[in-house]
């Protein structure tokens, strides 16, 4: 494989010594973006576009063309896995996704398999064609949604403000969630195992609803399910080390039980001070974020003055991923966000001078 030209992401994510603060952001290849959209009107849907690896690689691709970006992430979408349960994925304009054949029954959720990983190879061969067409420029994140979060879509249906029928199920009938979870979990293992086989030279696990969780019922339905990925995920390839990231969205309050799971790193949102978040963990972890999405829409004067004040809360040293408290807005100017980037790699060099 081709020698990494920039490293600094997965420096950072293990600790180790840094010249400055590395910074991605999620969504970064979205709709934000016009090259984006009008890829995606030449793909003719969203399906389209990640079903297909030319596609997938030149979206991934797009925002590094715009901004020096520390990494490259996969673009796809964490409903694959259950597309390829057999679930019947739709994305219908603006609505969001929608699975035909939801788990409401006790038959449906007994007769669940895990993913069949050639139902994903679409997936694998976008992993290796954006490997190959980054050519060392920098590390390519794979990721997948956690368990509960995509047990959430799988028992709804869709989208949910209340999660009305997971939490039906989680009160009134667990078993039978913890046996979807299962099958799921056993599913991401495979699907992130396959990606990090593929090309990818770090993971996320983006548990966005397990924030929707009582404190006991998160520790049973949503970390123990991801501890047991992180312990069958492979943690080397190219002979180096394929960092764990875990991001709970609304998890802040269990930073702690996060961070002993066994990831690398633990994400943050923009409701947690980084600063108090790093002081809890001690040097367990590396610690991502935690840039408020909306302060985009802040002047460029503004967006600097957050990240620097992120950056401080932060301190000296090396175990800071800069990245954004959930995925950037479809409605950001390009222009804040190339703002941001330059704002980190100016403003956090000082924190790392020997």
């Amino acid at each position: 494989m081709t020698q990494l030209k920039n490293d600094t992401f997965l420096r950072a994510l293990l600790k180790q010594p840094v010249e400055y603060t590395p910074i991605w952001m999620m969504r970064q290849a979205g709709r934000y973006l016009p090259e984006y959209r009008a890829t995606r009107a030449r793909a003719g849907s969203f399906m389209g576009l990640c079903t297909s690896p030319d596609y997938a690689t030149e979206v991934t691709l797009q925002p590094l063309e715009r901004f020096p970006l520390d990494a490259a992430i996969l673009f796809s979408d964490i409903l694959t896995v259950p597309d390829a349960m057999g679930l019947g994925l739709s994305f219908a304009e603006g609505e969001g996704p929608r699975f035909a054949r939801p788990l409401r029954d006790e038959a449906a959720i007994k007769a669940l398999q895990v993913a069949p990983l050639d139902k994903l190879q679409y997936v694998f061969d976008a992993v290796s064609s954006i490997r190959k067409a980054l050519d060392g420029r920098v590390p390519l994140i794979g990721f997948s949604g956690s368990p509960f979060t995509l047990a959430c879509y799988m028992i709804e249906g869709a989208g949910s403000a209340d999660f009305r029928h997971v939490k039906a199920m989680l009160y009134g009938r667990p078993e039978l969630l913890h046996h979807i979870l299962r099958i799921t979990a056993d599913s991401v293992t495979a699907y992130l195992n396959a990606q990090i086989d593929a090309g990818a030279q770090a993971v996320q696990i983006f548990d966005t609803w397990g924030g929707a969780l009582s404190h006991a019922a998160y520790q049973e339905f949503s970390l123990a399910y991801m501890q047991q990925i992180i312990s069958g995920l492979k943690r080397e390839a190219d002979g180096r080390r394929v960092p764990v990231i875990v991001f709970t969205k609304g998890g802040g309050q269990w930073l702690e039980q996060i961070a002993a799971i066994g990831a690398d790193c633990v994400g943050l949102d923009w409701t947690t001070d980084i600063g108090q978040a790093r002081a809890r963990v001690g040097d367990k972890v590396a610690l991502q974020g935690n840039f408020d999405p909306n302060a985009l829409f802040g002047s460029p004067a503004a967006i600097e003055q957050e990240a620097g004040r992120i950056l401080a809360a932060y301190g000296h040293g090396s175990g800071h991923v800069f990245n954004l408290g959930h995925g950037i807005s479809q409605f950001a100017d390009p222009e804040h966000a190339k703002a941001l980037v330059a704002a980190v790699h100016r403003l956090s060099r000082p924190y790392h001078a020997v």
